[in-house]
Formats: C-alpha cells, sequence, structure tokens
C-alpha cells in the first residue's frame, strides 16, 4: 500500500532530494510546500499519511506549521528535517508532536527508516 506524503522545504532541491528517495522506495509524493503557510494550506487540502517538514523556513517556520496542523489533526504525522542540529528545536519539535527528527543532508536509509517507524 502506497503512503501518501507531503514534503515541505525552502530549499527547492532539498525537496527534491527527499521526492527522489521516497519514490525510490515506493512512497507517493502527493504535494509540496515552500513554507510553513503553504504546509498548513496543503495538508489541510491533501490530508497526507505523513509530512517531512523543514524547520527554517520563511512565512512561518516548521515548529509553527506543525502547532497549525496539529491543532486540526491531532493524529498527523509529521518529521521534522533541519541542517541545524540545535537540541533546542529538536526539543520544541518534539513537543510540538512531531514523531521524530531528520539531520541534513538526508540519509537515504535513515529518511526511510525515520518514516516507517513514524508510519507503525
Amino acid at each position: 500500500m502506497s503512503r501518501r506524503i507531503l514534503v515541505v522545504d525552502d530549499a527547492a532541491f532539498m525537496r527534491m532530494m527527499i521526492k527522489d528517495i521516497l519514490t525510490k522506495n515506493g512512497f507517493e509524493v502527493v504535494g509540496e510546500a515552500a513554507d510553513g503557510l503553504q504546509a498548513v494550506e496543503k495538508y489541510n487540502e491533501l490530508r497526507p499519511d505523513l509530512v517531512t517538514m523543514d524547520i527554517t523556513m520563511p512565512e512561518m517556520d516548521g515548529i509553527a506549521a506543525l502547532k497549525a496542523i496539529k491543532s486540526t489533526d491531532p493524529n498527523a504525522t509529521v518529521i521534522m528535517c533541519s541542517a541545524m542540529g540545535q537540541q533546542a528545536m529538536v526539543i520544541d519539535a518534539i513537543q510540538a508532536g512531531a514523531k521524530d527528527f531528520i539531520v541534513k543532508p538526508f540519509q537515504a536509509d535513515r529518511v526511510i527508516e525515520a518514516i516507517q517507524k513514524a508510519l507503525g
């Protein structure tokens, strides 16, 4: 069964990278967003099984977008992505309801492992 994923990152090449990893591993990328506001809109429109969400983005950051998504769908499954190994941000994201955290640059096996674990 194909799992539907929304990919959120302000960098187009990062979205391409993660989409490539996902599609090669049998996941369906149903949408993309370049900032937190788009992410919330797309989530409500598409209701994907999982969201990969960058933390640092314009308009609305990933943690604010995570909280907004969780407020409309408490069961939303979100994995945060960031280049910064900033402990405080990771803790904020997990407390806000993120299932896991992936550090950039992405390693395919780590991405897939995190997604499979989050989706159960």
